[in-house]
């Protein structure tokens, strides 16, 4: 995946995400969402403003995800104008040296002033059988 069409400071961005989270950090992560971000988990939940996502993950960094690192790979990116940009990444949550990406994010990153904040977000846990009877069918399809 080329990055180099979205701005450097999207990236950062997504960099910060994952360094609070790493950290455990409820109100460092929540800063790096819009006042009235939008925040959907793979179970359905949804968090909506910075407020929320805060006091939403102070429980997830302290029981249940206590220590645990994100890992984020970008695999596509692009920018609807100037000030807005989505990017969908694969990746996952862990505690081991080796972090499955068994889910897909879709952000959707909007510049105030000069810096870039995520004002949605969409998180999917990956269906295995689902994913490989879908390929499965797409290459019968184009045969």
């Amino acid at each position: 995946m080329n990055t180099t069409a979205i701005p450097t400071g999207v990236i950062e961005a997504l960099d910060r995400i994952q360094r609070a989270w790493d950290a455990g950090d409820a109100t460092a992560y929540a800063a790096e969402f819009t006042e009235d971000a939008t925040y959907v988990i793979f179970a359905g939940i949804v968090s909506t403003g910075r407020a929320a996502i805060r006091a939403d993950h102070v429980p997830v960094f302290e029981r249940w995800q206590r220590g645990s690192r994100m890992s984020m790979r970008i695999v596509d990116a692009r920018m609807l104008s100037e000030r807005a940009a989505v990017v969908v990444t694969e990746g996952g949550i862990g505690k081991g040296a080796r972090i499955r990406h068994d889910k897909v994010q879709t952000f959707v990153m909007v510049r105030e002033g000069d810096r870039w904040l995520c004002a949605s977000f969409q998180n999917t846990k990956r269906n295995r059988l689902f994913a490989a009877v879908n390929a499965r069918e797409k290459q019968r399809l184009a045969a």
